[in-house]
């Protein structure tokens, strides 16, 4: 057990309804380290180094170093496994995908040799920076606990379903909760299915405080990914200053699916008896986003190759189109229903019964964090290039707005109070060419943790969320290593990567008495291996 203290009717229908949680900002926030195979194997840490297409993305100024025209793409094939442990249970979900990881070319103008401006430098990359393809499940004990008057106390999500209906009269309801907007739809689903009902002073019971669950099931697919689209003008001052501004374009598409299924004890036997219910829920969300990335590359000492890079990426502007629905299975119920005491009975709510058959859905903005990027490059002639790189981003900087600009206030509150914080990423790399033609390389990149330990899922008490499973993940590591053939004109780089990342999942969490609960962690773990080819030509 975890103890913390502490518009219009279209193609879907559009409610201005609570939705996000500070799960949702990180989800969309973070990159994957991708791009080009000779970037991803010296760990991402090219800003100070420049000459690669990938270092549009980070330190736009690195498109500045190119003296030559480049064209290349990338094929990135992608292996997902994920590792759940929860109460001696163990599960594994594999994935498999392959990818354009980028596709670009560098436009490189030269000046002259006699005005201190060399080259004026044009630039296009398409990355895919994000991919959200992954399946997790879980299953075991829900648990118990005891409150200090050693009364029982039974874990279980229909205690999510009826404190966010405490405080709604029993006439609020009418034939229709799902269309009104100070209806949570985990609660209206949980009251249409008589798991919840209502009592005195507008106050909610759960079935599971009169019998009590004994286990839980769960299981998650997500798919889809964000695309980036960089345009790029960088300029070689003297060959000591570089400068470049990148505008990206993105295109984000999610969606995610989710079976949750809780069981329960027989309370006249003892025994478990298999009656519950079951959970479905379908979310979807789309739309496009723009941001501005700006960087500086220094070499301070004229005879000196090392160089110092500076970089700094406003939010990335997200409009976004969040779309749901739901279906509950229920074969339990509150007897002040006066429903059949026959345990066959069964009732079944659709979302799609109460919304003409459509989506709900909600419109919204979402503004990432600020990035701040310091990078270092040394070479030594032509045969070993070093990399370093820090970069800090703040998640509980992330804001999200309604469509007409207003400020999602409570949401907000919960980005700046509700346990994100600032992650620190750290890369290195290094590149080695025994010979002019081919390269060796490594890297290691590194990236706290986005969430403290006490994070929860708290769903606004009007939100159209039915599914109430959050994750808090960890560091994260990739480890990579790579070769390269370059030869007068074509060029092949060919990497791997390893990523692991380790996380505590939970399928619920609930307030009570200045106390959030939930069923002990599942931890999982994420473990990506990717091969990446490059095949390019300067020229």
């Amino acid at each position: 057990m975890k103890k913390i203290i502490t518009t219009a009717l279209t193609a879907f229908i559009v409610l201005n309804a609570g939705a996000q949680t500070i799960y949702d900002g990180t989800l969309f926030s973070n990159k994957d380290l991708n791009g080009t195979a000779r970037f991803v194997a010296m760990g991402g840490a090219m800003g100070a180094l420049g000459g690669d297409l990938s270092t549009i993305g980070t330190n736009p100024a690195g498109i500045g170093i190119y003296r030559s025209n480049d064209v290349a793409f990338t094929l990135d094939l992608n292996n997902l496994s994920t590792k759940s442990s929860y109460e001696g249970n163990s599960f594994s979900r594999e994935s498999n995908k392959l990818f354009f990881g980028n596709a670009g070319f560098v436009f490189a103008n030269k000046i002259g040799n006699e005005t201190s401006l060399r080259y004026v430098n044009f630039a296009f990359n398409y990355q895919r920076i994000k991919s959200f393809n992954r399946e997790m499940r879980s299953a075991g004990s829900l648990g118990i606990f005891y409150d200090d008057n050693n009364y029982p106390h039974y874990l279980s999500q229909t205690m999510v379903m009826r404190n966010n209906a405490d405080g709604l009269n029993q006439d609020t309801w009418g034939d229709n909760p799902f269309m009104l907007e100070d209806v949570g739809w985990l609660s209206a689903l949980g009251y249409e299915s008589w798991l919840i009902d209502w009592g005195t002073d507008n106050l909610y019971s759960s079935v599971a405080e009169g019998t009590s669950p004994y286990m839980n099931e769960f299981f998650s697919r997500e798919r889809g990914g964000i695309n980036q689209y960089d345009f790029n003008v960088s300029f070689n001052f003297s060959d000591r200053v570089y400068w470049g501004v990148t505008v990206g374009a993105y295109d984000l598409n999610y969606d995610k699916y989710t079976l949750y299924d809780e069981s329960f004890y027989d309370d006249n036997t003892g025994n478990p008896y298999g009656d519950g219910y079951s959970l479905e829920s379908r979310n979807n969300v789309s739309g496009t986003g723009i941001d501005v990335k700006m960087g500086l590359i220094l070499r301070p000492f004229e005879y000196s190759p090392f160089r110092i890079g500076l970089a700094v990426h406003t939010p990335t502007f997200y409009k976004l189109t969040w779309k749901t629905s739901a279906v509950l299975i229920s074969d339990l119920y509150t007897d002040n229903h006066g429903n059949p005491t026959d345990n066959t009975f069964q009732r079944t709510i659709d979302t799609y019964d109460y919304t003409n058959g459509k989506d709900m859905a909600m419109e919204y903005q979402l503004h990432t964090p600020w990035t701040y990027n310091v990078s270092l490059g040394y070479t030594i002639g032509s045969s070993l290039a070093l990399g370093a790189e820090y970069e800090y981003k703040d998640y509980a900087s992330t804001r999200l707005y309604h469509p007409d600009g207003t400020e999602m206030a409570e949401e907000n509150d919960q980005m700046r109070n509700g346990g994100m914080k600032g992650v620190n990423t750290f890369r290195a790399g290094i590149e080695y060419k025994p010979i002019p033609q081919f390269a060796f390389r490594a890297g290691y990149t590194y990236s706290g943790a986005a969430f403290e330990k006490y994070a929860v899922k708290a769903l606004p008490i009007n939100s159209i969320y039915t599914d109430s499973d959050f994750s808090n993940s960890q560091e994260l590591s990739n480890y990579t290593f790579g070769i390269g053939y370059k030869g007068k004109g074509f060029y092949a780089d060919l990497t791997y990567k390893y990523s692991t990342q380790k996380s505590e999942f939970y399928p619920f969490a609930y307030y009570e008495s200045g106390t959030w609960y939930s069923p002990a962690a599942t931890h999982v773990t994420d473990n990506r291996s990717q091969v990446l080819l490059t095949l390019g030509y300067r020229f």
